[in-house]
């Protein structure tokens, strides 16, 4: 995702673009006009093939992630890992206490859609617009629920403003964290909340996951690589400051790991290792392929034996490694009066 100076109004996703054709009756500058939206509609269902990995068409090589088939069953394993971490969907109020109701949702980078769609089943007369740089939302959705195209690092020009505002794992795929809080701020009613979900590298408290480790190399690059693209991987570092510059008040941080396997005692984490481990071992070509072949210079079979040492260390349960989640919901300083 990046931001761009020029702006377009958001495109819908239109599942069976394929087969759109113009019947007899219609008027020739009909015909035309449908052709053109199936044409621009096709541009964007021609992803680019990399690595034997398919990545989004729509303003190709802002997002590092593949969004295939099994990236898109990674993304809804990670789904199930933050509930089983939250034990909820978001941790904010909005919804839940009466003096937080919401009827407009927004869904930053909604993947796959599964956050805004579970979000439309639990509040029916809420309407959540999901929008993504991929078109891999299902096509059959409830009527309170829009799935859109578009980069939210451009320009905002939604009709009207929402009272909740989601946003998880943008790690690395934000150019400009401060101008993207500020226009979450600028789109919130009074009494609106802003929640943002994301992790940190991973890291160890003991030592034990050594930087001479694969598992430490790996964690060093992927920072290195980030940074390089210009969205670092440690960016969550600096979103309390960034929300409270861009006028949000009571921004607070809920910190949570999420162990690289079963090595933790306590039961619970144990099994967040277990789903962590899943989620990571499945995902990590899908993770590694774009940062390491294009901003580290490593050739895919460089990277692929890399990856089998990287294998071994994330079973490994003597390196103690785990990934720093942290969430922050926070409200706009306006509320103040009105709350």
């Amino acid at each position: 995702m990046v931001s761009s100076s020029s702006r377009h109004d958001p495109i819908r996703i239109e599942p069976d673009c394929d087969l759109i054709e113009a019947d007899d009756f219609f008027s020739d500058a009909a015909s035309s006009l449908m052709s053109s939206s199936a044409s621009l509609s096709s541009s964007i269902m021609r992803y680019r093939i990399e690595n034997g990995r398919t990545y989004h068409a729509y303003k190709d090589g802002m997002y590092l992630g593949p969004n295939d088939d099994p990236e898109q069953e990674r993304l809804e394993l990670q789904h199930t890992l933050c509930i089983l971490t939250f034990d909820c969907l978001y941790l904010c109020p909005a919804g839940k206490d009466l003096k937080y109701p919401i009827d407009r949702v927004l869904d930053l980078g909604t993947g796959t859609g599964c956050w805004a769609l579970e979000l439309a089943a639990e509040f029916p007369e809420a309407h959540i617009t999901g929008v993504d740089l991929s078109p891999i939302q299902p096509p059959y959705v409830p009527p309170n629920v829009d799935f859109h195209v578009d980069d939210v690092e451009d320009p905002w020009t939604y009709s009207a403003k929402f009272n909740f505002i989601y946003a998880r794992f943008l790690t690395a795929c934000i150019g400009d964290w401060p101008r993207l809080f500020k226009q979450c701020y600028d789109n919130l009613e009074p009494g609106g909340w802003f929640e943002v979900v994301d992790v940190l590298p991973p890291t160890s408290d003991d030592g034990s996951m050594a930087e001479d480790t694969a598992l430490g190399k790996w964690s060093r690059l992927l920072l290195e690589g980030t940074t390089t693209f210009g969205r670092p991987l440690d960016a969550a570092l600096k979103y309390k400051e960034q929300m409270e510059e861009a006028g949000f008040k009571d921004v607070v941080e809920l910190k949570y790991q999420w162990p690289q396997n079963r090595w933790p005692e306590e039961p619970k984490l144990k099994d967040l290792g277990q789903w962590a481990y899943e989620n990571i071992n499945n995902g990590l070509e899908a993770i590694s392929n774009a940062i390491f072949t294009r901003f580290l210079g490593w050739s895919k079979e460089e990277l692929d034996e890399f990856l089998v040492d990287l294998r071994e260390d994330l079973k490994n349960e003597e390196i103690h490694a785990y990934w720093p989640v942290q969430v922050l919901p926070a409200f706009p300083l306006v509320c103040k009066e009105s709350c």
